[in-house]
């Protein structure tokens, strides 16, 4: 901790005193670093003089890396500008960045002189990272896995970056209290973010409402309606040793002072004097907003549109930027300069937007236009859930985007006449094919997953067996018109934050034992890690840093929940977004299962059995019922357990709030066994599974998603298997509707202990009638829960046994491991790079 005195009743740290205040900008001795930021503490203040605690430390900190970054960034963007090489854009309404210091310096390769120089300013670096805040711009995978993408684009020097919108308040945090999950908003902004530039200069207009004019030539304009500002906040995203910084573009939404109506104010009207600059706070104010109501469906989809438009008028100024003055614009060469990847379905009204600025705007006809597109454009898809791939009135996009419902109305007609004329044979199918759904005349919608298809050059999905599904079911009848469109990248961890910087121990003896640390970059060479998977001075070493890293999380939820837990017990963790195709569910009646058993042994029965503590994270959507009624049992549930003195430090079931990065970087690290354990043929990919392979966490889970080539990798030895395969879940779910299915004894006798209040008096019926019946909305166990218990609990039982060896448990880590190379988010990107946005590394000299 910091030394301090009082000077005029404000707290003056002593050390901080000693070291001057000296701007060096792109200093990387300690000394020089440290006079660099106690000019930031001096010259950039935010708060009062004399006060260097660990709050101002950091954001004097944070600045002084900025400093670093500035300079590289800059180098960056002019050499792009000079060389114009293709560039990819990637739009994603979610970027789950994490914490931005440890793994800024981290990839600058000067972290070691920051803690020095922070110890010479009477500080720890690991008191100073703490005091960052997670910037709440994601929610789950799909927000982690951009963020892990942005990381490998500046790793590889490719010239690629990243749009999305500046939530202020983002999801929510989590708070859990008897009832349940609380949702509170998110304070990342409360005070302001040093990471970011505000880029006053780029501010586009996003237009909303007004009606289409059809103008003497013919041509169209969309007018009227109301027009909010897109203004630019850049993060910078640093390469690992290299210059190479790209962007992470984030804009928000304001109105200008002219919008601002003084004579209303004046008038008292003052809400309506203020209401454009109240439509635009709304706006980028919280990431996905309910939408159960008409008014929330509307905020979602001006989300939406705002984030499409603001970027690719941003992307088109900078294609005619590099083209310079001379006039001469050759649109047929945007897609030879631009790649637009659309992550999800969340961008997809880029299509028409891109559309209509190149008509309305730039005087482009539809077939030079449509040619651009489609040729710039590409679409990742994420899932199979059909509540997921989503569905818009048209009513409403007629109302909000008029000009875009002319045109997705033309894109809809001319897909038909294509395939009525090229693929009669597909006319049965064209219905399900189109993108204009009217098959409900009391509300027709926009499919916006078959708007993607429809429009993109590639479609992609994120794991083998995903796209497979994607190929053979979802969008079967495509692929048979447009066979070549369709491919797998499947998904990809970056190995800087999930191993090199998250568990240093780990990290150290990986380096030394392959005798090299360009797996950092090469994650391939983990398989190195084979030849010594029987040697016990490594074990000694694996084990040693695996119980440095318990040690620390047992610490971590001591802090967050109050619960203490046993270092020595197996620690079994499943984090992720609470859903009940993820089964959480499925997780907590085997611990509830596990505690009945317990409870039933003798004292010397209970002395053979493996200590274990379940530890799951995750936030359920605000409006989710059922999920957040997992969250209560599992809260529930470890009140009673973790106080029975009977069991102990047998079992304990922790659930760790508000999940999020910096909690995952501590949770993965300190884990032994991950629960992966979704119904087959649902998880698109998974990308926490990888995080946890590598960090040599051994999986129970099914063959779902990226488990299937995970399983692969590492050996199937090495692998807790179980549950139906993604083929039988139909034939599985169609038997349980003709009442054929017969529960497993176990799984009665855990819903049992449920409903007899040994959890207390809550109502769980709700949730337990979801695993009842045999069809049925919300009934008939749809995610085949009961169908997958007792080989859930069998193989619960090989972990047991497992874990019990030692040598073995840790030979199989060591394997999980080495076997990890294939799941570097730099491999995935690279794939991406050659496959889908031919573009090529762009390396700033």
């Amino acid at each position: 901790m910091a030394t301090t005195a009082k000077v005029n009743g404000s707290s003056v740290d002593v050390a901080s005193q000693k070291v001057p205040s000296i701007a060096h900008p792109v200093a990387v001795e300690a000394s020089e670093i440290a006079s660099n930021i106690n000019y930031h503490a001096k010259y950039s203040p935010h708060f009062t003089p004399f006060n260097f605690a660990p709050e101002q430390a950091y954001y004097a900190t944070a600045e002084s890396v900025r400093d670093q970054l500035i300079q590289r960034w800059n180098e960056t963007y002019y050499h792009f500008h000079k060389v114009d090489p293709k560039q990819t854009y990637y739009l994603s309404m979610e970027f789950l960045q994490g914490r931005a210091l440890t793994n800024a310096i981290g990839n600058l390769g000067i972290l070691g002189q920051y803690a020095d120089a922070l110890n010479k300013l009477g500080h720890d670096l690991e008191d100073i990272a703490e005091q960052e805040k997670d910037a709440a711009l994601g929610n789950g995978g799909l927000g982690r896995l951009a963020s892990c993408f942005l990381d490998s684009m500046a790793t590889l020097n490719l010239p690629a970056g990243g749009y999305g919108l500046r939530y202020r308040y983002g999801l929510f945090k989590q708070r859990i209290t008897k009832d349940g999950q609380e949702e509170v908003a998110e304070d990342w902004l409360e005070k302001f973010c040093p990471w970011e530039v505000v880029r006053h200069d780029v501010i586009f207009p996003v237009r909303f409402y007004g009606h289409v004019e059809v103008r003497k030539d013919g041509f169209r304009k969309w007018v009227g309606g109301e027009v909010i500002h897109a203004l630019a906040y850049d993060v910078p995203i640093p390469g690992y040793r290299t210059k190479n910084t790209i962007s992470l573009r984030l804009w928000e939404a304001k109105a200008v002072a002219e919008d601002f109506n003084l004579s209303h104010f004046n008038e008292a009207l003052y809400e309506s004097a203020a209401h454009l600059h109240s439509k635009a706070q709304q706006i980028c104010a919280v990431l996905y907003p309910g939408d159960a109501t008409e008014d929330g469906k509307v905020l979602r989809l001006k989300q939406q549109f705002f984030l499409c438009s603001a970027s690719l008028k941003d992307i088109i100024f900078r294609f005619k930027e590099r083209r310079g003055d001379n006039g001469s614009i050759v649109w047929s060469e945007f897609p030879n300069k631009v790649a637009v990847q659309l992550n999800d379905t969340h961008p997809t009204l880029a299509i028409p937007e891109l559309m209509r600025l190149l008509m309305d705007d730039e005087g482009l006809g539809w077939d030079e236009a449509w040619d651009v597109v489609s040729r710039t454009i590409a679409y990742t898809n994420h899932t199979v859930l059909p509540e997921a791939l989503e569905k818009w009135p048209q009513s409403l996009m007629w109302k909000l985007l008029p000009r875009h419902m002319e045109i997705i109305e033309e894109i809809d007609k001319r897909f038909l006449g294509m395939v009525h004329s090229t693929r009669p044979d597909l006319a049965s199918k064209i219905q399900s094919m189109r993108v204009l759904d009217s098959s409900n005349p009391q509300k027709p919608v926009v499919r916006m997953a078959n708007l993607c298809v429809v429009s993109s050059h590639t479609v992609n999905g994120v794991a083998e067996l995903h796209s497979d599904i994607l190929k053979s079911e979802l969008f079967a009848d495509y692929v048979s018109l447009w066979p070549n469109k369709f491919q797998n990248k499947t998904n990809g961890i970056t190995p800087r934050r999930w191993l090199q910087f998250s568990s240093p121990e780990l990290s150290s003896i990986i380096t030394k034992w392959l005798k090299t640390d360009e797996w950092i970059t090469n994650l391939d060479l983990l398989s190195g890690l084979r030849q010594f998977g029987d040697d016990k001075d490594l074990h000694a070493e694996w084990a040693s840093a695996k119980m440095a890293n318990k040690r620390r999380l047992a610490q971590y939820v001591l802090q967050v929940t109050g619960v203490t837990i046993n270092p020595n017990s197996l620690f079994d963790i499943q984090v992720k977004r609470i859903h009940e195709y993820k089964r959480q569910l499925l997780n907590i009646l085997g611990a509830i299962y596990r505690y009945k058993n317990l409870k039933e042994m003798s004292p010397e029965e209970r002395k053979k059995m493996t200590p274990r503590t379940i530890m799951i994270g995750g936030k359920a959507f605000a409006t989710y019922t059922n999920a957040k009624r997992i969250v209560k049992l599992v809260n529930d549930v470890g009140d009673v357990v973790n106080k029975d003195p009977e069991i102990g430090n047998l079992l304990k079931v922790v659930f760790v709030p508000n999940y999020n990065v910096s909690v995952a970087e501590m949770l993965i690290p300190g884990s032994e066994l991950s629960q992966h354990i979704s119904t087959a043929g649902m998880e698109a990919s998974g990308t926490s599974n990888m995080k946890f392979a590598l960090n040599g966490c051994l999986i129970i889970g099914t063959l779902d998603g990226a488990n299937v080539e995970i399983r692969e990798e590492i050996g199937e030895e090495n692998f807790f298997l179980f549950g139906a395969t993604a083929d039988e879940v139909p034939k599985l779910r169609k038997e349980r509707e003709q009442g054929h299915f017969k529960p497993d004894p176990r799984f009665e006798e855990a819903k049992q202990y449920i409903r007899s209040g040994a959890f207390g008096s809550y109502d769980y019926n709700p949730l337990l009638d979801s695993l009842e019946g045999n069809s049925g909305y919300g009934r008939g166990d749809y995610f085949l829960v009961g169908h997958d218990f007792p080989s859930y609990m069998d193989a619960q039982d090989r972990v047991d046994k497992a874990y019990k060896d030692k040598t073995r448990w840790l030979k199989m880590s060591i394997l999980s491991t080495a076997g990890s190379g294939k799941f570097s988010s730099d491999r995935t990107i690279s794939q991406y790079a050659k496959e889908i946005w031919n573009i090529e590394e762009c390396i700033v000299p």
